[in-house]
């Protein structure tokens, strides 16, 4: 279900904005739509998404969630994982981007949540951070420990969630129709 990435974001040598541009064609490609959630990268996905011509086909919108109570109400992220893990942790992640699956009616979720410094907070690292897929096939989740300062973390988390969301929508697997409220999430 999930894989660890340690320093590495994925996407060494490709522009992010290559990656966010493979994200759209596949997800136009699949007739899937895609929305996003995002705590430590603040919208920098959804941005890099939209940048792309041609996204308006595929991309519903995105919600910052960067404060832990709005993972809860907006993201129906349950209250009791939260308290229990805090919102730096794998299943929040999944939790995430299935929620904003759901919310905004899209087919494909994706999520970054995690911390990028420059000190430890929520009992993490700085340089701990998830990223997550949910809607075509199994539910992902990769783990980063990524080096650097503040903006070079929530960069590169922003680029290895893009690109999960390339290797998913590039793979194997079908899309749940549009609006697709079904299992999804973790």
């Amino acid at each position: 279900m999930g894989a660890d990435r340690s320093g590495a974001d994925g996407a060494v040598g490709e522009d992010p904005h290559d990656v966010a541009a493979r994200c759209v064609r596949a997800a136009l490609d699949r007739g899937a739509t895609l929305a996003t959630a995002e705590s430590l990268t603040a919208g920098l996905v959804c941005a890099r998404l939209a940048d792309v011509p041609g996204a308006s086909g595929a991309l519903r919108g995105g919600v910052v969630a960067y404060a832990t109570a709005l993972k809860h109400e907006l993201l129906d992220v349950p209250a009791d994982l939260l308290q229990r893990e805090g919102p730096v942790h794998p299943d929040v992640a999944l939790a995430m981007a299935a929620g904003v699956r759901r919310r905004l009616g899209a087919t494909v979720g994706v999520s970054t949540t995690g911390v990028a410094g420059p000190g430890p907070a929520d009992g993490s690292p700085a340089g701990t951070a998830y990223a997550a897929v949910v809607g075509v096939g199994t539910p992902r989740v990769e783990a980063l420990h990524l080096p650097g300062d503040r903006p070079a973390v929530r960069a590169a988390t922003a680029r290895a969630a893009l690109s999960l969301l390339a290797e998913v929508l590039e793979g194997p697997g079908d899309a749940p129709g549009p609006g697709a409220t079904g299992p999804a999430g973790p």
